[in-house]
């Protein structure tokens, strides 16, 4: 028997806000990918309209019924995966994520994720996410390196996915892109939304994207190419790739989003990296129950620096 929905009224003096962010408030125990999920299963009336979209725009005043969508069957299954463990605490665990490796369970994934290595690794991790994405508080792409952070509880999970939507962790990324950017230091302000043409790329063009900032500061130019350090101030999807894509300075490797397949350096080529060249470098936050500064680093792949070293890159390579 389905569940019962639940009834709100939002204030008539309230702030304009997302319908999403909203029911998010009204249920801070659960993740802000179920309420969506469940929005667009048509679980969510507004002014007794059906709405299915996460993005609708409330007023105030409106009155709102809402039921959670049952979740899927099934649950991940712990795997003898390898793991790097940068840091690790009873409330929370940080792993350096290979690129390649899918986060959790999704269409077409069953296995081989970091969420099967981390069951197998830790037994136990926090629930708010669903069996399918158990301990998962935030995600990177399935080519992107890098550090990744994982609640062990319930607790944790809801004190650190508040930091994330407060925009409090520090979230900062190696990046190689095509040509030369300029200015040296600068942030990109553009919209991202979904690419209706090609689903799963995203794109910068179309009016009602989400805003996403991305600052970045240039760490050297060699050869054609600019190394840089993004700062992620929004958390949209593939948000590096498609600001600098917009831009004419395509991630190395990233072909999907017009990185070329093969690479040219003088006389040689090569083909592209089989993987992107985004690496999530260090991560800044709170600690869920002390409240203490944290900050975790993971060391840049062998395949990146060698990339750099083929480059002929002019002095050190980042730590």
């Amino acid at each position: 028997m389905p569940p019962r929905p639940s009834t709100f009224l939002v204030p008539p003096q309230a702030d304009p806000q997302r319908l999403d962010h909203f029911l998010a408030a009204q249920f801070p125990r659960v993740s802000r990918a179920r309420i969506q999920e469940s929005i667009r299963a048509g679980r969510a009336t507004v002014a007794a309209r059906v709405v299915r979209r996460p993005s609708l725009r409330l007023r105030g005043g409106e009155r709102i019924e809402f039921s959670l969508a049952q979740q899927p069957p099934g649950a991940a299954a712990p795997e003898a995966i390898p793991l790097e463990i940068l840091y690790e605490d009873d409330e929370l665990v940080a792993v350096n994520k290979p690129a390649g490796m899918a986060v959790h369970l999704g269409a077409g994934t069953s296995r081989g994720t970091l969420v099967n290595a981390l069951l197998h690794r830790f037994g136990r991790l926090s629930t708010l996410g669903g069996p399918l994405r158990p301990g998962i508080v935030h995600r990177l792409d399935k080519p992107t390196s890098g550090v990744l952070l994982v609640a062990r509880n319930d607790q944790a999970h809801a004190r650190l996915a508040e930091q994330f939507r407060r925009r409090q962790v520090e979230k900062h990324y190696l990046v190689l892109v095509h040509g030369s950017v300029r200015p040296e230091h600068g942030t990109i302000r553009l919209p991202v939304a979904r690419d209706l043409r090609r689903r799963t790329r995203m794109t910068t063009r179309r009016r009602r994207g989400r805003e996403a900032a991305t600052e970045y500061h240039v760490q050297g130019k060699a050869a054609g190419f600019t190394l840089l350090e993004a700062l992620l101030h929004t958390g949209r999807t593939h948000q590096v790739r498609v600001h600098f894509a917009a831009l004419g300075h395509p991630v190395v490797g990233d072909t999907p989003y017009g990185a070329p397949r093969t690479l040219r350096l003088e006389n040689l080529s090569r083909p592209t990296l089989d993987r992107i060249f985004l690496h999530a470098r260090r991560v800044r936050f709170r600690h869920p129950r002390t409240g203490e500064p944290v900050e975790v680093c993971a060391p840049v792949p062998p395949e990146l620096e060698g990339f750099l070293r083929w480059l002929g890159w002019p002095g050190s390579i980042p730590d």
